[in-house]
């Protein structure tokens, strides 16, 4: 692992000093880089979801600290490789940047036959910016008050819980799969083409269970609608203190977030790379910025760009063999 890593960290990397070369491209490195006109910030997805109101909030932030707007480019389709297509063949200037997440950069490798762009060699990572933790949770005619007992349950009457998604290989999908590899199960998978129609079926007790994000769990939860047994990351999230962790609920090691980063077109030179890299982290760590991810279900992740090579790698790895052995495949 950390044999790959040093690799994928000097591929995103190593396009710097090459960039550096072209004095004609790049900035001196005694002069701190602003952009020259409007940034262009490609979404992955469409506009009016909490992506796309993340990235608008990132790039009102990063504007105001660069003097230039940054606009929101929203494209979606394919999983998010249409807009990963679009930045991996950009100029690497600083002027266009992207949303990834845990499909595009890690994922989609394993799901999808042909991304058309390469997630470590197309981009050049910047940092972390949020995650959304999943929540287990259950319809309440399910006997299981806690993740140790579901699990039980379920190894006590294989494939009899079904548990829905909004489609194959999507957030809901990957951690549930990942659920039963790592407890030994067999859990029956739902797959939906959205998640109202799944919510329908949840709500009325004809399937089990779903991961749901915390945004959205949170008023079921409160109504009694649905049971949650836990959530998926590694602490326990802001927005459900009560609720314990998969982990400390009886499934050891269990973590699984719907992850977002700002990258860029690989060669990225190093200058932008550290001002971007800088001016990320202060946007990311102030308290305003944590309290409106907070009010829409979202932990910060601030991260330097290393840090974040490292986990795309440590993703990449993880769910690549979790695809694999799962035999997921898209519809």
């Amino acid at each position: 692992m950390r044999r790959r890593t040093a690799l994928v960290l000097a591929l995103a990397l190593g396009g710097h000093a090459r960039a550096q070369d072209a004095p004609s491209r790049a900035p001196s490195l005694d002069a701190p880089w602003t952009p020259t006109r409007p940034v262009r910030f490609v979404v992955p997805y469409p506009a009016g979801g909490i992506t796309d109101l993340l990235a608008r909030k990132v790039g009102e932030e990063l504007g105001a600290l660069w003097g230039q707007p940054v606009v929101a480019d929203n494209r979606p389709g394919a999983g998010g490789n249409i807009a990963a297509q679009l930045v991996a063949r950009a100029p690497a200037d600083g002027h266009t940047i992207f949303m990834g997440f845990l499909g595009t950069q890690a994922a989609n490798a394993a799901l999808y036959p042909e991304l058309g762009y390469d997630p470590v060699r197309d981009f050049t990572p910047i940092g972390l910016i949020a995650q959304s933790p999943m929540v287990l949770t259950v319809h309440p005619g399910v006997p299981a008050r806690s993740v140790a007992e579901l699990i039980a349950h379920a190894r006590a009457n294989p494939g009899a819980l079904t548990f829905g998604s909004s489609g194959n290989g999507g957030a809901s999908h990957l951690a549930l799969e990942l659920f039963k590899s790592m407890a030994g199960v067999e859990i029956t998978h739902v797959p939906y083409r959205g998640t109202a129609p799944l919510m329908t079926d949840l709500l009325a007790g004809r399937i089990s269970g779903y991961f749901d994000v915390a945004i959205t769990a949170a008023p079921n939860i409160a109504a009694g609608s649905v049971r949650a047994l836990g959530v998926s990351l590694d602490r326990r999230a802001a927005r459900l203190p009560d609720v314990p962790t998969i982990a400390e609920g009886g499934l050891p090691g269990y973590v699984f977030s719907t992850w977002l980063g700002l990258l860029t077109p690989a060669g990225l030179p190093a200058p932008i790379l550290s001002r971007m890299s800088r001016d990320l982290q202060a946007v990311v760590r102030s308290p305003g910025f944590a309290a409106w991810c907070a009010e829409r279900g979202l932990e910060t992740m601030p991260s330097t760009p290393e840090a974040f090579v490292a986990f795309i790698d440590a993703e990449t790895a993880k769910f690549g063999r979790l695809i694999r052995e799962a035999n997921v495949r898209l519809d």
